[in-house]
């Protein structure tokens, strides 16, 4: 295969030349030819065979020649009028040409011969002479034959010479003859169903398929092309009466297209909200049918995503509390699941795992089947994950843990790419806050593994921001910090606005490079955010990073001011990671202050909180300035 550009003159002369094979064209025909083709290979081989049976010209011994002046507009000027002239020409034949060009690039001579209902020598003796035109090649004998056609435009052109009426008949018999012949394709290739019940103007038919397809690419995880099959389907409800079916129809399209919106553009994404958006207005309108609980759960997590979380949390408030009403138990189980992760994200970690523990409680595999039948990160897989972060930051490193690893673990045997995106991305984020940076290392390479694969962009995102992190803990700052921005730029720019402790990341990164100016503006910039969304979860440690930052500058009154503010909140939050992490700053900084006693105080009671033998980094440094300050 060659790619060609543009034919210069002496080489369209070469091509006419070798077309017409042993004898000479007039010089007129092939300068008009190599003039109107501008060089285009396919122009300049079909204008050329058009000429050659068109009979302007006659056959001496070794030339063509003209018997008069070439007369205007002989040759056609566009590739689709030299076409349409060969088929016309072609007259007897016309016929089958655009069946074969309905039907596709490529069609079979079963299916050309059910839909055409022509004589098999009527029919076989039509194929042969297009194919002897060389319009459309051949593979194989009748009946079992598959025919092409040579450019994608031959096939444009037999088509669209059909009137609108015949054109629509037709697809229409395609439609119907490969359910009957080839029923295989309605679960195999469903959107070429669709397609040619979109052609045939039949557009309930060709919703259904456009559905059927968006649902089978999604489940290969080719979510990109789902999207699209799904829009292709809501267009086709839009030619349809606005009937409560109609409706119904519309929300689970609108539901599923949120839902692969959400992996390949991000949660957070314009496209993503209005999807949910209308969604869940379809869905009120309907009387909330508990079987596209997706729907209230997604539009929530848009919100959610985009840092809204007050709306986010007065819609699962409402979630739940129509659950409870009608007793609906998958409805409780995920009501109580989007409460728990909206109050862990606020900082309400006591109520936030009291919630979720009830939705693990709630979740039965076998009854809740339905709610596995989606395209995101399953749902126990995600009580799970937030339930691990809630249990760290009150201060259970080794349930959270556990709980992560059992989140993975039911990930890797469902084989459900999303939630195995998720659960890595959330595995990664936990070993982060822990401190593992070895475990960390091999997690963040098997999610930028998968979300690249799958092509969830916000995964990626934040994988990348994990794996630049891991970077500046080898020591390699300038990557890390590079990595660390291009993954925040990604992520912002996508809508998000949750998660803000990637700040903190990057400004830790530009503390280990000197950049302390640099660190303190990222924390800044991260509490006006908090203080906008109300994320509250991380807010104790984006004041102790501050005070950090202050104290490398020599404020130590101030950042002795910030360490307080930050084990205030932590206490209030009774998150008793947060609380160790303060106490050490604090306690380190008075010590350095000959306010010994004081500092050991401080400290003394929050090492005995952990588990006993549980190793981290925490511990090690806490139990570490215990023995300095006795």
């Amino acid at each position: 295969m060659l790619a060609l550009n543009r034919l210069d003159r002496r080489e369209r002369t070469a091509m006419v030349e070798r077309i017409a094979g042993s004898k000479a064209l007039p010089e007129e025909v092939v300068g008009q030819i190599s003039d109107r083709t501008d060089g285009v290979p396919l122009f300049v081989e079909e204008l050329t065979k058009s000429v050659l049976e068109g009979g302007l010209l006659r056959e001496e011994a070794d030339r063509f020649v003209l018997d008069g002046a070439l007369p205007p507009l002989a040759i056609p000027t566009t590739l689709q009028a030299s076409l349409l002239a060969r088929l016309d020409r072609l007259a007897s034949v016309r016929l089958v040409a655009q069946i074969g060009a309905a039907i596709g690039r490529g069609f079979s001579y079963e299916l050309l011969s059910a839909v055409s209902r022509l004589p098999e020598d009527e029919l076989q003796s039509a194929l042969a002479r297009l194919v002897a035109s060389e319009l459309v090649s051949q593979r194989g004998t009748p009946s079992d034959a598959i025919y092409a056609f040579k450019h994608a435009l031959v096939q444009d052109a037999a088509h669209d010479s059909l009137l609108r009426s015949t054109r629509q008949q037709l697809h229409a018999q395609i439609a119907a003859a490969l359910e009957t012949h080839s029923p295989e394709m309605m679960d195999g290739q469903p959107e070429l169903l669709a397609q040619h019940y979109a052609e045939a103007g039949l557009a309930e038919q060709s919703a259904a398929y456009w559905s059927k397809a968006g649902h089978r690419s999604a489940a290969r995880s080719a979510m990109a092309e789902a999207a699209a099959q799904f829009q292709k389907g809501l267009d086709q409800l839009v030619l349809l009466p606005n009937t409560a079916e109609r409706q119904r129809r519309e929300l689970e399209l609108r539901g599923r297209l949120g839902e692969v919106l959400g992996l390949i553009k991000g949660y957070a994404a314009t496209q993503t909200g209005r999807a949910y958006a209308r969604a869940r207005k379809l869905w009120e309108q309907l009387g909330c049918p508990s079987e596209y609980l997706y729907v209230p759960g997604g539009h929530s997590r848009y919100h959610l995503n985009r840092g809204e979380l007050d709306v986010a949390r007065r819609l699962d408030e409402d979630l739940l509390r129509l659950s409870r009403q009608r007793n609906d138990s998958a409805g409780l189980a995920l009501g109580h699941l989007y409460l728990g992760r909206d109050l862990m994200f606020i900082g309400g970690f006591a109520l936030a795992r009291s919630h979720l523990e009830e939705a693990l409680a709630l979740f039965d595999p076998m009854f809740h089947r339905s709610l596995t039948d989606q395209f995101g990160p399953h749902p126990h897989m995600v009580a799970q994950q937030y339930l691990g972060i809630t249990l760290l930051c009150l201060g259970f490193p080794d349930r959270a843990l556990a709980r992560s690893s059992a989140a993975m673990a039911a990930a890797r045997r469902l084989d459900h790419p999303s939630s195995l995106a998720w659960s890595l991305m959330n595995s990664a984020r936990l070993l982060v806050l822990v401190g593992d940076d070895i475990a960390l290392r091999e997690r963040t390479g098997l999610l930028m593994a998968v979300a690249t694969e799958q092509g969830f962009a916000n995964y990626r995102n934040q994988g990348t921001m994990y794996r630049g992190w891991g970077r500046v803990k080898d020591g390699d700052v300038a990557e890390g910090i590079s990595l660390l921005r291009s993954g925040l730029s990604a992520y912002r720019a996508a809508g998000s606005e949750t998660w803000t402790h990637f700040f903190a990341l990057v400004a830790a990164a530009c503390e280990g490079a000197g950049q302390v100016e640099e660190g303190l503006a990222l924390l800044d910039d991260a509490l006006q955010i908090v203080a906008r969304t109300g994320e509250r979860w991380y807010l104790a440690e984006f004041y102790r990073h501050k005070g950090q930052l202050l104290l490398r500058q020599g404020h130590a009154e101030a950042a002795e001011e910030l360490y307080r503010t930050a084990l205030s909140i932590a206490k209030e939050q009774e998150a008793k990671l947060w609380e160790l992490h303060a106490s050490v700053s604090l306690a380190r900084l008075l010590g350095e202050q000959s306010r010994r006693t004081e500092a050991r105080d401080l400290l003394a009671p929050v090492y005995g909180w952990f588990t006993e033998g549980f190793d981290t980094p925490d511990l090690k440094e806490a139990k570490a300035l215990l023995d300095e300050l006795s």
